[in-house]
């Protein structure tokens, strides 16, 4: 369902009945109530174009969505708990997010949100769970080698669950998990590969930075070392006026005295 102000939210928190769960996906990106109010307000343009720049379509997606969305963040915090809310009675409401650093902290606080609940990347004790599911099986001697790799790399449950299914009759819960093993392999090597891109990057920053300091510090010290110069030469050339203009006094005296 589609809401564009906070006419139609209430419209439709009215029509719901009670005992009833309302679920709210994306709150990250579906709305503009995301981040600190006072930080947002610091974003410079800069930052915007960049983001635009490097990310064009997520760009015109929220300008969409923002310009087609007038929900406002009271009209969304009486929904939850304010007025509107009032109508009815043992409802759920829940919410979903990649990233909870962003929400306003107004949206997030107990007591609005009772119950916070992360959905992590999956482990061996839920990788068992889903091979009981999925494959009917509580051991078997590949679990011990998924069991290291779940260890060392990240991969969400839907993943590996993805990869648990089997894909024709013929396939049997052993072809399930080598094509398991064989995706968090591949995962692990693209997360090491990335993590070693990041290190370079980082490092050549680093470097560069270095560089530009190291080429600031000789301007300025070449810039001093031009001033002290000029000064010398300055001096030394009212000094040689100073002698002339003495050494001239001198011989006009000897020229009045003769």
């Amino acid at each position: 369902m589609v809401v564009n102000d906070d006419t139609e939210l209430r419209k439709f928190l009215i029509d719901t009945s009670s005992k009833s769960s309302v679920v709210i996906e994306d709150i990250d990106c579906s709305l503009d109530l995301t981040g600190q109010r006072e930080k947002k307000k610091e974003k410079t343009e800069d930052k915007k174009k960049e983001e635009k720049d490097k990310y064009p379509f997520n760009a015109e997606m929220k300008k969409m969505e923002h310009k087609n969305s007038q929900v406002t963040l009271p009209g969304l915090l009486n929904f939850i708990d304010g007025l509107w809310s009032a109508c009815g009675e043992e409802r759920i409401i829940f919410f979903t997010t990649n990233y909870v650093e962003k929400l306003d902290p107004a949206l997030i606080r107990r007591g609005r949100m009772d119950k916070h609940i992360e959905l992590s990347y999956c482990c061996f004790e839920a990788f068992k769970v889903l091979a009981k599911n999925y494959l009917e099986l509580e051991s078997h001697k590949l679990f011990a080698r998924i069991d290291n790799l779940l260890e060392e790399t990240k991969m969400t449950p839907a993943d590996v669950a993805e990869n648990l299914m089997p894909k024709s009759a013929e396939e049997d819960g052993e072809a399930c998990l080598v094509r398991l093993i064989k995706a968090l392999e591949e995962a692990k090597v693209k997360a090491e590969e990335e993590a070693k891109a990041k290190a370079e990057e980082e490092a050549k920053a680093k470097a560069e930075e270095q560089e530009k300091l190291k080429v600031e510090k000789e301007r300025e010290a070449n810039g001093k070392e031009g001033i002290e110069i000029n000064g010398v030469v300055q001096e030394n050339g009212e000094d040689s006026k100073h002698s002339g203009s003495n050494t001239n006094g001198v011989k006009e005296s000897r020229d009045v005295s003769h």
